[in-house]
């Protein structure tokens, strides 16, 4: 049959097949010049304050995950976008973000015109010599500077710029410092913790709401406050910042120390959790800087760390202690540098003392309201910063963490000894590195690659910023291996050049780390100089990162089946007829109780759990007197036995022994040799099956 005598609605079939496909075409084929330009993208503005920083980048963000379902991004565990409201309001000039833009925001302090002189904490940290042209917008001659510790580096624009280079977590930790504050000459509000606090969550969500006015409305923006870890996948998933609200205060619940005495209660605590939690704070610090009622700190070195022991003293009429340290963790050496402006607010005849080298450990660690806030926040699912705890706090809180199985740990900024980072990965918490020149940080991130295959984890780091610690110093423009302009973003979608603000033009290789803007320009460098697998390793950041997270809010506490069961003991010490040390009181639940032996070695506390159950850990209570050789036995029908775990190394405090699950019965404490001159003294044994 030829065409001529097809039927007519035959033979009208291929013209409309041919008209979808012209059809078809027009749609998928690229648009016209005139209508790309009058569609921005859905990462673009579509109006911005003026004047404003510009922010350089250009390409569409990625989204979405990789074939294994995981997100991608790097990510800053350690941030403070809002300190310019903290420490009494005058310590950090500028504010993020300002709807009169940029020149608005970006002003210095009104004290630090005409030249600095008056800069006192740029005195301070800079050896005597803070002196800067207050000028901010448009020549921003001497700041935001690498080596400014004063100056507003978190301008929202910057911000943008390191989301479009490839960041996709930030952690906004709201901070302050009452100490801080109090000795600082100027400020322009109260010292109070929890009222800075409360502001820096509020300015936090103006901005979020002022990013969304610039892209249409509510929920519009790219910067997304997130409170779950659900929450904070989706926003990764659609392109954009998921921001997570933390906590860093040197006396949270109003939990100061004055000569050794705490000024907060158990109920200070709860209600304080309480609050933070509503506002949507998922992780947070018990001790920052200063010794106070929960915790003891990791010291600051040099001339900062002088002058911060001054604000203690002033604060809670006590100096920093050391001591030589129980093992290869230490804190960090005090030293004794001179910090003249502070040191001259002692009363006369008061000074800061002198320290020996060797002896490197805090004496403070992790007080009884310490351990209860621990329990408190594992209770409301939240996230421990170990940062700045001393080595015997860190220590301490681990030992906690541990006997819970608990992965809601993290070190956002290398303040913790490295020794503990493999404890962290067992338990399934996140590390990430302060932000610091590439290759010292490459270095220190290729030392802890290996670990870090073996926990399959990702890297992220702490830029720290508006937290007055130092950023990356330039390299030079004529170091081997330079930033070039313009460059590729890790996931190759955008291109990265110089960033520009006003009359001002940012290079990485003779800037440094200036602002939160060359965040993207550090990892550029990272890559030239530590190679692309330190990069990798961060680019999976994001995924780690919300492990860590959705890990610890499923968390449910594992069922004690010692709880209220059958106890008994090689021998029971007798003190007298009203204190008894029974060996039910190690498994009554009270930590107020104990389990006593003689005084002497050979000693054992015997759990019957009832009936055959699983047992993989076992949780280990001492009071004062410890066991230094100890063994974890097991068995079925209470007379043959098998070592689960044992250790010579005893030092007393909370233990965790973790081994195999095994079926038993009966498990017994077995103490071959003491750790003290007294017997043994258990408060509480702990049998789990997870």
């Amino acid at each position: 049959m030829t065409m001529a005598q097809l039927p007519r609605r035959k033979r009208r079939f291929p013209a409309v097949v041919s008209l979808l496909l012209a059809v078809l075409a027009l749609l998928l084929a690229p648009l016209p010049s005139s209508a790309a330009e009058s569609d921005p993208g859905w990462w673009n503005p579509t109006a911005r304050p003026t004047p404003d920083a510009q922010v350089n980048v250009t390409g569409e963000p990625f989204k979405g995950t990789d074939s294994q379902g995981r997100v991608r991004g790097f990510v800053d565990a350690h941030d403070h976008i809002m300190a310019n409201e903290g420490f009494g309001g005058r310590l950090i000039c500028g504010k993020p973000f300002s709807e009169q833009g940029v020149a608005d925001a970006l002003k210095d302090c009104p004290e630090h015109y005409p030249d600095g002189s008056l800069a006192i904490f740029d005195m301070v940290t800079k050896g005597g010599d803070g002196k800067h042209d207050p000028v901010g917008w448009p020549t921003f001659k001497d700041w935001p500077a690498h080596d400014s510790l004063t100056h507003q580096q978190n301008y929202y624009a910057n911000i943008e710029r390191a989301w479009r280079g490839g960041q996709r977590v930030l952690v906004n930790d709201l901070v302050t410092n009452g100490v801080i504050c109090s000795v600082y000459f100027f400020k322009d509000r109260s010292c109070d913790e929890m009222t800075a606090i409360r502001l820096e969550a509020q300015k936090s969500y103006d901005m979020q709401a002022f990013i969304d006015k610039m892209y249409g409305g509510p929920g519009k923006g790219w910067f997304r406050i997130v409170t779950s870890s659900a929450q904070a996948r989706a926003v990764i998933e659609q392109g954009k910042l998921a921001v997570v609200l933390g906590v860093e205060t040197s006396e949270p619940f109003g939990c100061k120390q004055v000569l050794d005495i705490a000024q907060c209660s158990k109920a200070d605590i709860d209600k304080g959790l309480d609050e933070l939690h509503q506002l949507g704070v998922s992780s947070m610090f018990l001790c920052h800087k200063f010794d106070n009622a929960l915790c003891g700190v990791r010291y600051d070195s040099g001339a900062l760390g002088t002058a911060i022991n001054v604000g203690q003293f002033l604060s809670t009429g006590t100096f920093w202690k050391t001591e030589d340290c129980r093992g290869p963790e230490h804190d960090n050496p005090i030293g004794n540098a001179v910090a003249a402006q502070a040191e001259s607010q002692l009363p006369k005849g008061v000074s800061v003392p002198t320290y020996a080298s060797g002896a490197q450990c805090n004496t403070r660690g992790l007080t009884s309201l310490g351990e209860y806030a621990v329990r408190g926040m594992m209770k409301r699912h939240m996230m421990l910063e170990v940062d700045h705890m001393s080595v015997k706090a860190a220590d301490q809180a681990f030992e906690v963490l541990e006997s819970e199985a608990y992965p809601g740990v993290i070190s956002s900024h290398s303040w913790m000894d490295s020794g503990w980072t493999e404890r962290l990965y067992k338990l399934g918490g996140f590390a990430a590195q302060y932000m610091s020149v590439a290759g010292p940080f490459s270095a220190e991130a290729k030392a802890k690659e290996a670990l870090r295959e073996k926990y399959q984890v990702g890297y992220g780091y702490g830029t720290d910023m508006n937290g007055v610690g130092g950023w990356p110093a330039p390299r030079g423009a004529d170091a081997p291996n330079p930033v070039k302009y313009p460059f590729r973003s890790t996931d190759g979608g955008s291109v990265i050049d110089k960033q520009v603000t006003g009359e001002r033009t940012w290079d990485f290789n003779t800037d440094g780390a200036a602002h939160y803007g060359m965040v993207p320009d550090w990892i550029e460098d990272i890559r030239n100089v530590g190679g692309q697998k330190v990069v990798d390793d961060l680019f999976a950041g994001a995924e780690s990162y919300l492990r860590t997270w959705g890990n610890t809010e499923k968390h449910e506490s594992g069922k004690n089946l010692a709880s209220g069961a059958a106890a008994s003991a090689s021998t029971t010490e007798w003190w007298n007829p009203f204190v008894g040390f029974a060996p039910a009181k190690a498994v009554d639940g009270d930590k107020d109780t104990r389990w006593a032996s003689e005084w002497k070695d050979d000693q054992w506390l015997q759990v019957d759990l009832g009936s055959t159950q699983p047992v993989k850990r076992v949780t280990v209570d001492w009071e004062a007197a410890y066991a230094k050789s100890y063994r974890i036995e097991l068995s079925q029908d209470g007379r043959t036995w098998q070592t689960a775990w044992s250790t010579t190394a005893g030092d007393g405090g909370l233990d965790t022994a973790w081994f195999a699950r095994t079926p038993a019965r009966y498990v017994r404490i077995h103490g071959l040799e003491r750790g003290t001159k007294w017997g043994l003294s258990l408060r509480e044994v702990g049998v789990h099956s997870d």
